[in-house]
């Protein structure tokens, strides 16, 4: 068992975490405004960040469609109501479970190379070496990094939802003998703006933290190859984490705007 030391330590350093975490994005919103502006720097970033995780991606969201279809239909036939299939899988694709899903697998692959990337650099002094350059190494290697998360996880998150319906289409097509015209005509009617908006928006704030913890992590790694392996790691454990909360935060302020 944790002694009341031992956990008042482990508190102590989750605010310590989130103090540094808070100080670091603030510094990132001041270099972002401040010229020079890195743009080619920028295209490299959101081509690796959203270019190499298409195949990931897109093997997600078409399993997604796939499984969600294939466990939910059996229930829905039980009670004569298979009709409202495409409705049901659209709005939860589209509102939670594409956002989500792809965003955590955008952490697993992004913040943990982000982490290993930067952090492998602080180790072998790379960072340093830029500084004395006067090379500005945070708006070169944090500020475009956190950008193309935050501009890449949103488009993501929309192709994989695409996919996802694709998938459940292909089951219902097969299964039900329901045209595509059928099927999507269904699920554009059940969706609306108050679906699609606040999906996109939590989007944003996905690919955000998840650039901001991967950048945190690496860019203070401690010496050592054991700190690289340690930032990749809790780099994807902070994120996935932080996902969480982000979007249990906006299912709450997306709860009361329905209410009004």
């Amino acid at each position: 068992m944790l002694s009341e030391k031992s956990i008042g330590s482990l508190i102590s350093s989750f605010f310590k975490q989130i103090g540094a975490l808070t100080f670091f994005a603030g510094h990132f919103f001041k270099e972002a405004i401040q010229p020079p502006y890195e743009f080619n720097e920028l295209l490299k970033q959101c081509y690796s960040v959203g270019n190499r995780s298409l195949p990931l991606v897109s093997l997600t969201g078409f399993i997604i469609g796939l499984v969600l279809t294939l466990q939910t239909r059996p229930t829905l036939q039980e009670f004569g109501a298979v009709s409202w299939m495409p409705s049901m899988v659209g709005i939860s694709i589209v509102r939670e479970i594409g956002p989500v899903i792809i965003a955590l697998i955008c952490a697993g692959r992004v913040a943990s190379g982000i982490g290993a990337e930067l952090g492998s650099m602080r180790v072998t002094e790379q960072i340093d070496a830029m500084e004395v350059s006067g090379t500005n190494p945070f708006k070169f290697l944090v500020v475009t990094r956190i950008t193309a998360t935050t501009l890449m996880v949103p488009l993501l998150v929309i192709y994989g939802d695409v996919l996802a319906l694709y998938g459940s289409f292909l089951v219902e097509h097969f299964k039900g003998d329901v045209s595509a015209r059928l099927y999507f005509n269904q699920v554009f009617n059940a969706l609306n703006f108050s679906d699609l908006i606040p999906a996109v928006i939590k989007s944003v704030f996905f690919g955000f933290a998840i650039g901001l913890v991967g950048c945190f992590k690496g860019y203070y790694c401690e010496k050592g190859t054991v700190g690289v392996g340690l930032a990749a790691n809790t780099a994807v454990v902070m994120s996935s984490l932080l996902i969480f909360i982000l979007d249990f935060i906006a299912v709450i302020i997306s709860d009361i705007f329905y209410d009004l």
